[in-house]
């Protein structure tokens, strides 16, 4: 079962290449996957030779499985890949061109370069409406005030990193554009209705379940009026009920970082843990703390001998992660430095990133390919 259960951890690690503490925990583990942060990331002769790395541990472990390798690639503010990767402006941009084809072509080059380096998940698009302008959180990384147009362009987003052989998830579910607080320093919590959810927020996220998502981000805000109890991260209404059984959402359920302070200052690792998987999610998202992810593991594990957790829930999980990895990561490795060269900053992305970022998008820039 613990082959099972690190299958559902995307973890970070600590530097530009792997420990061996590392790759041994990852190994024996049976992990599912890594999330690259900024001190991950330095050119991309590294991170391909990092993704190598993390790719080459599958060969000694459990599942022979391909690992996920996620990133957080929006665009501006949030835009871990440096020069000569192509520099992405913010989503806001696209809005004000209001082109679902320019959004398509802007996550199809994004995605190339990804995809060229090894990378494989981006949370990435932000399906966040831009409701509240004193949200500095979400802020430009929105696409519109208007439902309407994050769900158009959000779909075509979604569609694009597709195209690029990148799995997409949407973030941050059920939708951070109201919010004042950063979840990574407090508990936001919104006193808004389901109903009033249901015509704002969650339109981006229903649109873009029918462009076949692969991921979505389960956001840590609490809506006392829906869930008086839990956030929506750790919020079996949010995960089973609205997910799963209203929406249909038949794909992977994952949480936005775990060891943000909006959980950990109301709850000790262990229960956010296991509280995440008994609500609904899939997986569950390490991003900085290297302890965390045993906390994790170990209290699945007891939670699952003193039967506080169903075997079948992780089993189900386990076998859903699996499914995806067999049916969209058949070719995991990254590409040759060649390659690469060929396809990182490519004159076609930087004049499409120049150009959406001033506003206007010539026509040959959006229906050609690399």
């Amino acid at each position: 079962m613990r082959n099972q259960i690190g299958q559902q951890i995307i973890m970070g690690i600590q530097g530009l290449s792997l420990t061996k503490d590392e790759a041994d925990f990852i190994v024996k583990n049976n992990i599912g996957g890594i999330i690259y942060m900024g001190r991950n990331v330095e050119g991309p002769e590294q991170v391909r030779a990092l993704s190598a790395e993390i790719q080459g541990l599958r060969s000694r472990m459990a599942d022979k499985a391909p690992l996920f390798i996620s990133i957080d690639m929006e665009g501006g503010r949030v835009h871990r890949l440096k020069a000569p990767f192509t520099k992405w402006p913010a989503l806001a941009h696209i809005g004000k061109i209001d082109s679902t084809s320019v959004a398509f072509r802007f996550a199809q080059a994004m995605g190339e370069e990804l995809r060229a380096v090894g990378i494989n998940l981006d949370f990435a698009p932000c399906l966040d409406v831009f409701t509240n302008p004193q949200n500095t959180v979400i802020g430009d990384r929105s696409l519109s005030t208007s439902p309407e147009a994050v769900a158009r362009l959000g779909s075509a987003l979604v569609r694009g990193y597709i195209k690029a052989d990148i799995l997409p998830c949407a973030k941050h579910y059920p939708g951070h554009g109201n919010t004042l607080l950063d979840s990574h320093l407090h508990l936001p919590i919104e006193e808004k209705s389901l109903e009033e959810l249901d015509t704002i927020e969650l339109e981006p996220f229903k649109k873009a379940f029918r462009a076949r998502l692969d991921f979505v981000m389960a956001a840590h805000i609490k809506y006392p009026k829906i869930d008086p109890e839990w956030p929506a991260s750790l919020s079996e209404i949010f995960l089973r009920q609205l997910l799963r059984e209203r929406f249909r959402f038949r794909n992977l359920i994952i949480t936005d970082d775990l060891d943000m302070k909006a959980l950990t200052l109301n709850y000790d690792k262990a229960t956010i843990a296991v509280r995440a998987i008994q609500a609904g999610a899939n997986v569950l998202l390490y991003c900085n703390e290297p302890d965390s992810p045993v906390i994790a593991m170990d209290a699945i594990e007891k939670a699952l001998v003193d039967k506080t957790l169903d075997s079948a829930v992780v089993t189900d999980n386990y076998n859903r992660v699996m499914a995806l990895k067999k049916e969209k990561l058949g070719s995991p490795d990254p590409k040759s430095m060649e390659e690469i060269g060929r396809i990182i900053g490519h004159p076609d992305h930087l004049r499409l990133a120049k150009a959406i970022a001033a506003g206007a998008v010539p026509a040959d820039l959006i229906s050609q390919a690399t």
